[in-house]
């Protein structure tokens, strides 16, 4: 178990495929031309509408800001902070509308794989069953990996605030102690399925 601890930080922004926004790539597998997952943190200053990606799964989650309100092929969607992240098709036509100034928000998409993200709650335990998995930390805190087979094996890791704790497999447990005690909605879970699921 030997898990990448990815900082925001020092990830340099890019500009979106279609110019409306800045993005930094956390992470993409198997490389960043060819990616079957990309994490990716991203900047919002302005109403506008986001790039498309036919063949990709979408989740989306406000990281901070007011929130924003999608129209998502038509629909709409109001996504706030701490909630559970949206789920939508890459190709959809999404027109994005700020809610109260800009925002930050993460990204997951998939092509050819499954995989999901999930709200972290403080102290609480998670685990992946297989696959590829990791932790978003919004604050920063330790993430305690605790051992499937034994519990008193379990790993401390320091993570500062908009850090991507990743596990190329699923270890045992995660738990999360935010530094803040009354902070308690952290941040996201993410989990990804490395095997390539067939197509429709």
């Amino acid at each position: 178990m030997n898990p990448r601890l990815i900082d925001c930080a020092c990830i340099v922004a890019q500009p979106w495929r279609n110019g409306g926004g800045m993005t930094r790539e956390l992470l993409a597998a198997p490389d960043s031309q060819n990616w079957q997952y990309r994490i990716s943190v991203a900047d919002i200053n302005g109403d506008g509408t986001f790039s498309s990606y036919p063949g990709v799964d979408r989740w989306f989650a406000v990281l901070e800001g007011e929130g924003v309100y999608l129209q998502i092929d038509g629909n709409g969607h109001r996504q706030l902070p701490h909630e559970e992240p949206l789920r939508f098709d890459g190709a959809a036509q999404i027109h994005c509308r700020l809610l109260g100034g800009a925002t930050r928000d993460l990204n997951l998409m998939l092509r050819n794989v499954s995989g999901r993200m999930q709200r972290a709650d403080a102290g609480i335990a998670w685990s992946a069953t297989d696959g590829a998995c990791g932790l978003f930390a919004r604050q920063s805190g330790h993430c305690h990996i605790v051992d499937q087979g034994d519990a008193r094996k379990t790993v401390v890791v320091q993570m500062p605030a908009f850090s991507l704790l990743w596990f190329e497999r699923a270890p045992g447990s995660l738990i999360f102690e935010a530094d803040r005690a009354d902070e308690t909605r952290i941040g996201y879970w993410l989990a990804v399925q490395t095997e390539p699921t067939a197509s429709c």
